[in-house]
């Protein structure tokens, strides 16, 4: 596993070189592709960039829109080959988005036939490329709430829907809150594959919240509060032999305050901090 920036999940807006600089300045392993600036400074660019700076490409292959309408869905997948191709030739190998856990019109079954149909499009392009890709469940009970038909928002419900797709690069992007949120166990991730898990994320939840009334953007840095088990967490993951992208997501009004140095600096004391904790630095 290698600390990973992501720069807009901790709230910095950067260009890419200017993130280049601050991951290296801050000491992160890695730091997701921007691929944007793949299509300014083309494969070979990008690569010397990354090289230059002594890190690894964490994740950054673009997911087309696949929750609106079948046109917005057809729209995205047109160019889409070209976009995976150019994440792939810079050496990005891992695509990841979330699922949303409830729908006000579609039954579970409307929903996971759509869901499964247009992703395993979206996970063949993806494959023909060597790129994995993780599907996140999003677990707070509060954002299914209110909802006429509930869908998936734990492990062993993703698990099905990555079967389902069928290709062979599906896995999770594993996030210790909505592990955490879920009531997912330890158990729960040493029994997956190493291949399984695509991606990352790690964060931390207040105090004094019941389980039933997290809400899903009211998070703290990781090991921050200590509610969720971090260590227990890592050292699954590193059981498995999961050797990708951790990367902070805390959704921080702090972080956003600071300066963008400020905020890298910190986010990967963090992430350090949490590395001492699961025993892994």
């Amino acid at each position: 596993m290698f600390r990973n920036l992501s720069p807009g999940a901790v709230g910095i807006k950067a260009t890419f070189g200017e993130s280049i600089q601050l991951a290296k300045d801050a000491g992160y392993e890695g730091l997701d592709l921007n691929l944007g600036a793949a299509k300014e400074l083309g494969p070979e660019g990008v690569k010397a960039a990354y090289a230059d700076a002594g890190l690894r490409i964490g994740g950054g292959v673009p997911c087309p829109q696949f929750r609106q309408d079948e046109k917005t869905f057809r729209n995205g997948m047109a160019d889409y080959p070209e976009q995976v191709k150019l994440a792939a030739d810079c050496g990005c190998t891992r695509c990841a988005t979330w699922i949303m856990p409830a729908h006000d019109e579609l039954s579970f079954d409307e929903n996971f036939e759509l869901h499964a149909k247009r992703l395993r499009e979206v996970a063949t392009v993806l494959n023909n490329h060597g790129i994995g890709f993780g599907l996140e469940f999003v677990g707070p009970r509060t954002s299914r709430e209110g909802k006429a038909h509930e869908f998936i928002w734990n492990m062993a419900g993703m698990l099905k829907l990555c079967d389902a797709i069928g290709t062979p690069n599906m896995g999770l992007l594993l996030d210790c809150w909505h592990w955490h949120t879920s009531e997912g166990t330890v158990a729960d991730i040493r029994n997956l594959k190493s291949n399984q898990v695509v991606y990352v994320h790690v964060n931390d939840a207040p105090e004094g919240v019941a389980m039933s009334d997290y809400v899903d953007n009211q998070r703290a840095l990781p090991g921050e509060t200590g509610v969720i088990d971090i260590g227990s967490f890592l050292r699954a993951l590193d059981e498995i032999g999961y050797d990708g992208p951790v990367t902070s997501e805390p959704f921080s009004d702090e972080l956003r305050q600071m300066s963008p140095a400020e905020a890298a600096r910190v986010t990967l004391g963090n992430l350090n901090a949490i590395w001492q904790t699961a025993g892994l630095a």
